[in-house]
């Protein structure tokens, strides 16, 4: 389903979304085309796209074309889903210590729909951070890297 989304193929691409997107959210899918989570992610995101249109744009980013980004967001789990707000990072408590980033595919549709609703209403608000709806059970568990270093 990678074909009927966007891709964003190289730093200045992400930089002109962040920059260009206004009064909706933002969401960059940070994976590779061939792995299968990232497939199945891709798959409920172009799902969403159209019901969303009116509250978010949704682009996927190849982590391998664009480095600068997949270092800056530590990226180190795919695929990873990084949320803006008119060029301003919105955090979501998942109840993880990461609230940078979604990491893993959603469960189901209606998460990804809810998280957008959540990020979009706070963002309007003027939050810069704000409380993931989704159950936590449908949220991926996974250790830190760089915990205990």
């Amino acid at each position: 389903m990678s074909f009927l989304l966007p891709k964003l193929l190289c730093k200045r691409d992400v930089d002109q979304a962040i920059k260009s997107v206004a009064e909706k959210v933002l969401v960059l899918r940070f994976g590779r085309d061939n792995d299968a989570v990232c497939l199945q992610l891709d798959d409920i995101l172009a799902k969403t796209a159209h019901d969303l249109s009116k509250m978010a744009v949704i682009y996927l980013v190849d982590v391998d074309k664009v480095p600068v980004y997949t270092q800056y967001f530590d990226i180190s789990y795919i695929p990873s889903t990084v949320f803006f707000f008119n060029g301003q990072h919105m955090k979501v408590d998942y109840g993880s210590p990461d609230h940078t980033k979604f990491v893993g595919s959603f469960k189901t549709k209606q998460d990804f729909i809810d998280l957008i609703e959540v990020i979009y209403r706070g963002a309007m608000r003027g939050k810069l951070i704000v409380r993931s709806p989704i159950d936590p059970s449908n949220i991926p568990k996974y250790d830190l890297l760089y915990q205990g270093i």
